[in-house]
């Protein structure tokens, strides 16, 4: 396996542009190779994301259903139980997966009851032997402290989209501010889940500006998800076509040749996604996916555990039983 020094953190806009638009077989061709240098070619990490509180949020991300102001079917739903979402975690686990995230539709976190609740969740999801991962919205320094003394294994927090196009889609916050929660993460000892989203109306240009991005920080985020938009009734997004199967396969590729260590998460967007559209996207370098038992993630649909376990027999992959000591490896 190869090691830290030889990932790159200057790659300018003009290369990333020359990689994503290569030919598209060469580009595969090489994601692939370099994805077989630094991981094992037949695993696939097996993630559930579960949404612990629903809806409510006061964000206006466009693409977002939990957004208060926007009218949609999705139902706001309170922090959940803390038993429940540790049975949650262990049906995950007895379903294969390695990796629980839990999702919470607040703009930031509060030092209150609530987080206090958070706190035991991940302590419980740690103890079943599970990566732990939340998504919560902004952090304190602080607060990511106790998140990591608690057992947090990775903090999702995506760029969503590039700097320049940022206040197309939200105006709610500034870029910036997911650049603060970040290092914030980091500086907690918390391993980074950070990536973006494509279909939201942007350009290529700022495709690769948001991948720029994170393959130039000072470490990789360990986790880099690619979401294809998913278009929610009631946003103002709803309209917008289709992401090609063509365009995410160039994001992945793109992702695994700058950023070789990371995971690269095939996330939102794969139910409409066929079987073989996914297999590309896995020859491309994506080597996570993300799975639920209410075939949801989190308020859009998804394929379910069933589906997805037959589609990795189907293509001869496996599930990653424990990445935790391959990440160590992999980020000396």
């Amino acid at each position: 396996m190869n090691t830290e020094n030889t990932l790159r953190h200057d790659w300018s806009k003009e290369e990333l542009l020359a990689i994503y638009n290569k030919p598209l077989l060469s580009l595969i061709y090489e994601a692939a190779t370099i994805h077989r240098n630094w991981h094992k070619e037949d695993e696939i990490q097996i993630s559930t994301l579960l949404s612990v509180k629903t809806g409510g949020c006061p964000e206006d991300c466009s693409y977002c259903g939990q957004a208060a102001r926007y009218h949609t079917d999705i139902k706001v739903q309170a922090l959940l139980p803390t038993e429940t979402v540790l049975a949650h975690a262990q049906k995950a686990k007895d379903n294969g997966s390695s990796r629980f995230c839990m999702a919470a539709a607040w703009r930031e976190v509060r030092d209150n009851k609530d987080f206090d609740r958070i706190i035991d969740m991940v302590k419980g999801v740690n103890d079943l032997g599970l990566e732990v991962c939340c998504t919560l919205g902004m952090l304190t320094e602080s607060q990511a402290i106790r998140l990591q003394e608690a057992g947090l294994y990775a903090y999702n927090h995506n760029l969503d989209t590039s700097e320049d196009y940022y206040d197309e889609i939200i105006s709610t916050r500034k870029f910036d501010n997911r650049i603060n929660t970040i290092d914030h993460v980091r500086k907690a000892g918390i391993t980074v889940c950070s990536g973006g989203i494509i279909g939201l109306g942007e350009t290529n240009e700022d495709r690769i500006s948001m991948l720029r991005t994170l393959a130039n920080m000072e470490k990789h985020p360990e986790s880099v998800p690619i979401n294809a938009l998913a278009r929610v009734k009631g946003t103002p997004l709803e309209d917008n076509p289709k992401v090609d199967i063509w365009e995410m396969v160039r994001m992945i590729a793109t992702a695994r040749i700058a950023m070789p260590a990371s995971m690269v998460r095939l996330s939102a967007g794969r139910i409409e996604m066929t079987e073989v559209e996914q297999a590309w996207c896995f020859m491309a370098g994506a080597n996570s996916i993300f799975t639920g038992e209410r075939e949801t993630l989190l308020v859009t649909p998804n394929p379910g555990v069933s589906e997805d376990m037959q589609m990795l027999q189907n293509l001869g992959l496996k599930s990653m039983t424990n990445h935790k000591e391959t990440a160590t490896c992999s980020n000396h």
